[in-house]
């Protein structure tokens, strides 16, 4: 299966889109989970269970969000391609291997486009989970979620200046920028 499955992306070219949603949303899921965190680190004496679950919420949304959006808009785009080629060649290629991608692909796109946004959120969540056993080392966990958002963030664009073959470390410092701006925006317009 895994194999027909990357042998339907090449023919298709699709890995391109996965990986574009596996950037973006990657991002997206990052810094979403980074400005919730900078949010409850400037309120007052917000609970640790709140923090956790107000941002496991919006990991949970972002996930299905993507799954969602990404399916309903890859299969209504594979359908378009599928039928265009048809008409082009004038037959019906619904069991052939174009036909086949214009059903499978949607459905992986669409979980790429969700599981990233998802896994990342709960990557960053790490620290807040493992608070209350690690609490006799004195870590901060919020601090500590946000710095793994930080690295998180850092490698992304790391990944960015692979694909766009640019030095990795102005592609990684570029979307730490991003996120230093995020969090200074958070910090100006917080009301305490």
């Amino acid at each position: 299966m895994i194999e027909q499955l990357i042998w339907l992306l090449n023919i298709t070219r699709s890995q391109v889109i996965a990986r574009r949603y596996f950037i973006v949303n990657g991002f997206d899921g990052a810094l979403t989970i980074l400005g919730l965190l900078v949010g409850f680190y400037v309120s007052d004496e917000v609970r640790l269970p709140v923090v956790l679950n107000a941002c496991l919420g919006v990991a949970i949304a972002l996930g299905v969000s993507g799954v969602s959006s990404a399916y309903i808009s890859e299969a209504a785009e594979k359908q378009q391609e599928l039928r265009e080629l048809e008409q082009a060649m004038v037959t019906d290629l619904g069991k052939s291997a174009y036909g086949q991608a214009a059903r499978l692909l949607p459905m992986f796109i669409a979980f790429v486009n969700g599981i990233t946004p998802l896994a990342i959120s709960l990557v960053i969540l790490l620290p807040l989970w493992l608070a209350p056993s690690v609490k006799p080392f004195g870590t901060l966990p919020l601090e500590s979620a946000f710095g793994t958002a930080l690295i998180i963030i850092f490698f992304l664009g790391v990944y960015l200046g692979q694909v766009s073959q640019t030095f990795w470390l102005w592609s990684g410092l570029r979307t730490l920028l991003i996120a230093a701006a995020t969090t200074a925006l958070i910090f100006i317009s917080s009301p305490g």
